[in-house]
This record gives C-alpha cells, sequence and structure tokens, in this order.
C-alpha cells in the first residue's frame, strides 16, 4: 500500500521533487483528513447511541407501566365480576325474601281465622255464662220460697252464679283481647301483602331495593364492557411498546456496531503508523499504563501487598452512598500510588476530561482528585457527578477499557454526569498488567 512511517516521524516525508513521496504524502494527508471525518462521525453516532439508549429506557419504563395497568385492569375486572355475582345473589336473596314474606302472609291469615274462632267461642261462652246466671238467680228464688228445705240449694245456686259471672267477665276480657290481637294483625297483614294499587311500606321498600339492585347490575355490565373495551386498548398499547422496543433494539444494535466501526477504523489507522489526532492521548495513556503496573508490581516485590490482595474482587458495598460505592482490600495501596501518576498525566492536555486506573470488573477504586469529593447524604445528583471513585462502571464502554488486552482501545461514548446531563468524550485505553497478569485498564478520557 503506502509507504506510511512509524510515530509520525516528519523527517520521513521526501522532498516535493521525488513524484512518488509526494503522492504519499498526499495520500497520507487523505488518510488524515479521513481518520478526522470518522472521528467526527464516531461522535455523532455515540450521541445517536445515547439517544437511543435514553428512548429504550423510556420504552421500557412505558413497557413496565403497561405491564402493571395490565395487573391493575386484571384486579378491576376481578372485582367487577364479584360485583355481578354478589348482585345476582343479592336479587335471588329480595326474591326469596319477598316469597318468605307471602308465606308469612298467609300463615298470618291464618292466625286471623284462628283468632276469629276463638273469638266466636268466647262469645259463645259469654252467651252461656249469661244463661247460666239467670238460671242461677231462678234456682236460688225457687230455694228461697221452699225456705229451710231449699237452703242448700240456695247455696249451690249462688256460687254457680259467681262462677259464671267469673266466667263472662273472662269471657268478654278474651273477646276484648282478641279483637285488639285482631286489629293488630289485620294491619300486619295489609303489610305483607302485595297491592299494586295501595303497595304497603315493607313492599315498598322491596321495591326499592329491587330497583337499586337491578341499577348496580345494570352499571356492573357497563363497567365491564368499557373495562373489556380498556383491556383491549391496553393489549394494542403493550404490542405497540413491545414493537417499538424491538425496533429500537434493532436500531440502537444498529447504531452500536456503526460506533464500533467508526472506532475500529481510527484504531486501524493510529495502528499503520499514520500520526492521527489521537495519538498524543494513545501514547500518553500507554506511559501511565506502564507506570501504574511498575508501581504495583514494586508494591506485590516490597511486601506492601499481596498478589491476592491486589487481585481483590469482593466488592463490599459501602453503607449510605447513592450511586453505591465499594470498598476492596487494595483501595489504600492506590490511594497511594495512583494519584501521583493520574494526575500527572491529566495536566498532559487541557482537553484531558480524566485519567483513572480499573481493575479488570470497571472498577475504580482512586479517582483524579477532583471527583474524589465525599458523596452527599441524599444528593444523588451531585455525587454522580462529583464522587466517582469506589464505584464499578461496567457499562459497554468501562468493561471494555478494563478488560482489554490489545496495545491500545479507542472508544467514542456519553458520559453521565447526572441530573439528565450528558458530555461526548472519547477515550484511549491501555492495558495494565502485574508480572504478567492483567490487572485492568488506563482510561484516558478527552475532548474532540
Amino acid at each position: 500500500m503506502f509507504g506510511w512511517f512509524k510515530g509520525g516521524d516528519s523527517s520521513a516525508v521526501t522532498s516535493p521533487q521525488e513524484p512518488g513521496r509526494r503522492d504519499d504524502s498526499a495520500a497520507l494527508n487523505v488518510v488524515k483528513r479521513l481518520a478526522r471525518s470518522i472521528s467526527t462521525v464516531g461522535k455523532d453516532a455515540a450521541e445517536v447511541r445515547g439517544a437511543l439508549e435514553d428512548t429504550q429506557r423510556v420504552v421500557q419504563a412505558q413497557g413496565q407501566a403497561m405491564q402493571a395497568l395490565a395487573r391493575q385492569l386484571n384486579q378491576i375486572g376481578q372485582a367487577q365480576a364479584a360485583i355481578a355475582t354478589a348482585t345476582a345473589q343479592s336479587a335471588a336473596a329480595v326474591q326469596r325474601a319477598r316469597g318468605a314474606l307471602g308465606v308469612v302472609g298467609g300463615e298470618v291469615v291464618g292466625m286471623a281465622t284462628t283468632l276469629a274462632q276463638v273469638s266466636d267461642a268466647a262469645a259463645e261462652i259469654t252467651k252461656i255464662s249469661l244463661q247460666t246466671r239467670l238460671i242461677a238467680f231462678n234456682a236460688a228464688v225457687e230455694a228461697k220460697h221452699a225456705g229451710d228445705a231449699g237452703r242448700g240449694f240456695a247455696v249451690v245456686a249462688e256460687a254457680v252464679k259467681a262462677l259464671a259471672g267469673q266466667v263472662e267477665s273472662s269471657s268478654k276480657a278474651i273477646v276484648s283481647a282478641i279483637t285488639s290481637l285482631q286489629e293488630r294483625i289485620d294491619r300486619f297483614s295489609a303489610e305483607l301483602t302485595e297491592n299494586a294499587a295501595k303497595p304497603s311500606q315493607i313492599h315498598a321498600a322491596f321495591h326499592e331495593v329491587e330497583h337499586d339492585v337491578q341499577r348496580i347490575a345494570t352499571s356492573a355490565a357497563e363497567s365491564g364492557q368499557q373495562m373489556s373495551l380498556l383491556n383491549e386498548r391496553a393489549h394494542e398499547l403493550e404490542r405497540e411498546v413491545s414493537e417499538a422496543s424491538h425496533g429500537l433494539k434493532v436500531a440502537f444494535d444498529g447504531s452500536d456496531r456503526f460506533l464500533r466501526m467508526s472506532e475500529e477504523l481510527v484504531e486501524q489507522i493510529a495502528e499503520s503508523g499514520v500520526e492521527v489526532d489521537d495519538m498524543p492521548f494513545i501514547r500518553a495513556a500507554q506511559q501511565a499504563a506502564d507506570e501504574i503496573g511498575a508501581l504495583l508490581e514494586a508494591a506485590v516485590r516490597d511486601g506492601q501487598i499481596s498478589q491476592t490482595d491486589l487481585f481483590d474482587e469482593q466488592y463490599r458495598p459501602i453503607d449510605g452512598t447513592s450511586p453505591q460505592q465499594h470498598a476492596t482490600r487494595f483501595c489504600q495501596l492506590t490511594d497511594r500510588l495512583f494519584p501521583a501518576v493520574q494526575e500527572k498525566t491529566l495536566a498532559f492536555s487541557d482537553k484531558i476530561v480524566f485519567c483513572i486506573a480499573a481493575d479488570r470488573n470497571g472498577y475504580i477504586a482512586t479517582h483524579n482528585r477532583k471527583y474524589c469529593q465525599p458523596q452527599r447524604p441524599g444528593d444523588t445528583v451531585w455525587n454522580t457527578a462529583n464522587s466517582r471513585y469506589r464505584r464499578i462502571f461496567n457499562d459497554r464502554t468501562g468493561l471494555a477499557s478494563a478488560r482489554n488486552t490489545r496495545p491500545f482501545l479507542l472508544q467514542t461514548y456519553r458520559r453521565d454526569m447526572g441530573g439528565g446531563r450528558f458530555v461526548v468524550l472519547k477515550e484511549a485505553t491501555a492495558p495494565i498488567s502485574v508480572a504478567g497478569r492483567h490487572w485492568g485498564g488506563l482510561r484516558l478520557a478527552f475532548n474532540f
């Protein structure tokens, strides 16, 4: 292909009098411009990917909301079914009660007839008592005419007369009580008897109950129809959300591939030896990675830390932190060793945003000093932007940087600054090794 040089040594470019070399120089300029264009495209792709990611989160939230709505609609449907069942049971109970009223009414009528018979019997007893008293009176008169011979008979006649009087009084009391009871029974019977022309209060109350039960049944049926329509619409929305989510995933995967393609193109151009704009940052990342690797090797060699503790993956959550922070057995060592390298590299260019070392799982024990502010309780937005140490960044970019073992890796991504704020950065990564064992990666992020 072209006779490209390594390391961007400008002395390798020949004089204008040599046509072949002039072509190479022109080609190199074209490649550099192409690299810049690809880098810009990568930035746009990162922004598109970020926007798709935001939309995907919204759609996922909508999907979860639709699922919750479906559960609630199902519960409402069950409640409506219970209302319909209870309403039908209530209507049946009213009918049974009205039937029972008819039976009671019939029994009351029978009771009234029986009481009338008792009243007639009592009246008859009263008549007989009157006749008995009259006979006893006549017998007493005759006994008086008989003189001493009729004295005993007179005593019996008086006793009969007194007894007849008592029977008469009792019979009259029975008749009076039955008359009063008969009036009450007649009124009660009138209440129990259903008369469309003149409805009783109890039957009017039952009619009102039946009417209300029917209204409830009608409303429940209408509500059930509305719920059925709402369920259908909810299922349609759920399908639409699912289709949108699928479409977003396809677009997201496509943007991801497009972004990675642009990154790989710039990487390949840089690997070919062309001095692209990102090369100074790539070399700075590689140098910082080598320095940190050497510091960690010396720490293990000098007994400052064991290899087991240096490769500790037991991330212990720190209580009361948001976003969640974690501690490991190598935090104190990195707090002591890393700042010297990280802060020095941070000062390499004013375009550099951060320079940090992450273990192979994306855990940042020690960040740059300006991002190592103690968390403010309850202020997650501020903490997200200013307390970025002791945190695990295992997103696409974070894990790719942490687990990269190639000489360098270039990535473009949106950095979450909290509170809905994002900034598009480019990142150069170089692997950190300790005694031949991959520990993590040096992440150098810079602005376009």
